[in-house]
């Protein structure tokens, strides 16, 4: 495990396990959205694909994210771990729910200098909606990934339950 994407849906925890996972192993750890998200107003990096070629040329990393469009491919073709957390909505949708409202009452800060607003709430993409609207579609999606012949050289490891997860994650 050099090379290490932790995949799932919207308020899987894919941040929090990567997080752990890099310290105990000190695999440097990179949160996708802080290099999609790069300014106010959630601007989005124009030069993403540079940005997460910067990282992949590193001989060890580990990535939060599945991967926006334009750079999943290159994601998944150098990876050699994939950690992914195949919850369903019933353990994703109260974390994305305490997640969004703590960011919007604290006002915190994320990715870019960004913050979670009410107004937001009320979009398409904001976290909780997209959780919700996204949830079978990228589990479908990272299904057909970790079966696709060009990603056969990845390990794999698929956790059906946070359980399943704190267990790995003390054995490691």
């Amino acid at each position: 495990m050099e090379r290490i994407l932790v995949v799932g849906v919207t308020g899987a925890g894919k941040s929090t396990l990567a997080r752990a996972v890099s310290a105990r192993l000190d695999v440097p750890y990179h949160e996708m959205d802080a290099l999609y998200f790069v300014g106010p107003d959630w601007a989005v990096n124009e030069k993403l694909g540079e940005a997460v070629s910067r990282v992949l040329a590193e001989p060890r990393w580990i990535i939060d994210s599945i991967g926006y469009p334009e750079v999943r491919d290159l994601l998944w073709e150098q990876a050699d771990t994939v950690l992914w957390l195949d919850y369903g909505r019933r353990v994703v949708m109260p974390r994305v729910l305490r997640r969004s409202l703590r960011r919007t009452v604290t006002r915190e800060r994320v990715f870019g200098g960004n913050q979670e607003t009410w107004a937001g709430w009320l979009s398409r993409e904001h976290p909780v909606w997209w959780a919700w609207s996204q949830h079978a579609g990228r589990r479908s999606e990272i299904a057909r990934r970790t079966s696709d012949p060009r990603f056969a050289p990845l390990h794999t490891v698929r956790f059906p339950h946070p359980d399943d997860t704190a267990a790995w994650l003390a054995s490691l």
